[in-house]
């Protein structure tokens, strides 16, 4: 199963027969069997009909929008959804259960700071250079999770907020050494982007967060209703908790991007205060992404799984990416 990215102005999509095709104003461009699909990233002027949309939901395709210039996240599409309610039920149940958001939270926490330090340490064998800056704030997160670790008992949702915030500071402190200083990544900045490295993450995270509301539709739970992040109007909160122990992974994608020049500071521009990615550097970064897309794609249906046997049975330990 693959990802298919539409990036193409005046592209229009059409479905029959169990293909998908692909019209320009000259004609007929290509097109690809929906089976062999397992979701579609749309991204700009792209025209398809609510027929287009109900035949690739219902053959269980997801489908993203993102606006034309910066990336954002505008609609997902999903087709119907599990059908057991027993695992809503159980959703809520544990979601009303403090012990169990806690220990569920105490776990992600330790395996998004434990998966960053992580990283850090095996950047340093390639870049020396940096070395000391490296092992500095690997040495830094291990204490965070020592810290955790130590009094269980003690933890709180809020105190686990504090742990990642401040080890997000040390983290990022460190990654940005990694790129070179004509990228101007001093910072993590969103809302938008303001230099090249954060317009690659932050277009990576969001491709990752759908992902992670389509394997939670898929698996029959709801995507609004996280255990660690707080109920938001409009927030996939389950989504954004599955993913935060696997964004170490993009953020070495990134990195590995811009260290073997597939992208570099000549393949963005300026509108304002956004670094936007030029129409080749789209190209790059979807192609590039593909491989990863399906391990991380694979890693969040077996954690959904996962989750949703826990709340079924709730006998047995909530578990993060065994």
């Amino acid at each position: 199963m693959a990802t298919l990215y539409v990036d193409r102005k005046n592209l229009e999509l059409r479905a029959s027969n169990g293909v998908l095709s692909f019209y320009e104003p000259a004609g007929r461009k290509g097109s690809v069997p929906i089976s062999h699909l397992d979701r579609v990233v749309v991204y700009g002027n792209v025209k398809l009909s609510a027929s287009v949309i109900a035949t690739l939901t219902g053959a269980g395709v997801g489908i993203l929008f993102l606006s034309g210039r910066h990336n954002k996240y505008i609609a997902t599409c999903v087709g119907l959804p599990h059908n057991d309610v027993q695992r809503k039920l159980g959703q809520l149940d544990a979601f009303r259960n403090q012990a169990t958001r806690i220990d569920w939270s105490r776990k992600l926490v330790v395996a998004k700071i434990t998966a960053q330090s992580r990283l850090l340490r095996k950047t340093m064998n390639i870049r020396n250079d940096k070395r000391k800056h490296l092992f500095n704030g690997a040495n830094q997160l291990v204490k965070i999770v020592d810290r955790i670790n130590s009094n269980p008992d003690t933890v709180s949702l809020e105190s686990l907020r504090g742990f990642e915030g401040s080890a997000a500071r040390i983290y990022f402190s460190a990654y940005r050494t990694l790129f070179a200083q004509s990228l101007n990544f001093t910072e993590r900045t969103r809302r938008p982007p303001k230099d090249p490295v954060n317009a690659c993450l932050s277009l990576a995270y969001t491709i990752l967060h759908f992902e992670a509301v389509i394997r939670c539709h898929t698996a029959g739970l709801d995507p609004l209703l996280g255990l660690y992040h707080e109920p938001s109007y409009g927030r996939e909160s389950l989504a954004t908790d599955i993913i935060e122990p696997l964004r170490p992974y993009i953020d070495e994608w990134v990195w590995n991007l811009f260290r073997n020049r597939v992208l570099t500071a000549k393949s963005f521009t300026k509108d304002g205060q956004a670094v936007l990615m030029s129409k080749s550097a789209r190209y790059q970064f979807y192609d590039n992404y593909r491989p990863l897309s399906s391990s991380l794609s694979r890693l969040l249906r077996l954690q959904t799984q996962s989750i949703a046997k826990y709340f079924l049975a709730n006998d047995t330990q909530i578990s993060v990416y065994r």
